[in-house]
């Protein structure tokens, strides 16, 4: 099996050791991200679903820099919500602080029942910067 390219961003190698998989994967000219939650740096929750849905953006963001990419290079987008008709306002109110200008990634919203005591995620894949070099 070949080895994986995988990216780890500064500080937060061991909670993902621990939790047995990688923030990110390089393959093809491609950056695929594990879903991002409202964790803080021990891995508990932020307990309020705004400051979650930040934290969790501000995660991805780190996983992103630590590959050389920033929002902008982000192409799908997938949403998990734990109550999407209560949190979609709320989530909507962020994104555009992360979220930046048109053109949009292309987005994916899934209600689903549990995420390990985190009521948001966002998993996303992102063109590399050096795919458009070579």
């Amino acid at each position: 099996m070949a080895e994986r390219d995988v990216v780890f961003p500064a500080g937060r190698r061991a909670l993902y050791e621990r939790n047995r998989y990688s923030p990110a994967s390089k393959a093809g000219g491609l950056l695929f991200v594990s879903g991002q939650v409202g964790s803080r740096e021990d891995g508990s929750p932020e307990p309020e679903l705004e400051a979650q849905v930040r934290r969790a953006f501000d995660n991805l963001l780190a996983v992103l820099a630590a590959a050389g990419c920033t929002f902008d290079d982000v192409q799908d987008v997938t949403l998990y919500l734990v109550d999407p008709e209560a949190m979609f306002d709320t989530v909507l109110k962020v994104m555009p602080d992360y979220w930046g200008e048109a053109p949009h990634p292309t987005l994916t919203v899934v209600g689903v029942t549990w995420l390990h005591g985190f009521r948001f995620e966002i998993k996303v894949v992102a063109k590399l910067p050096e795919a458009d070099r070579g």
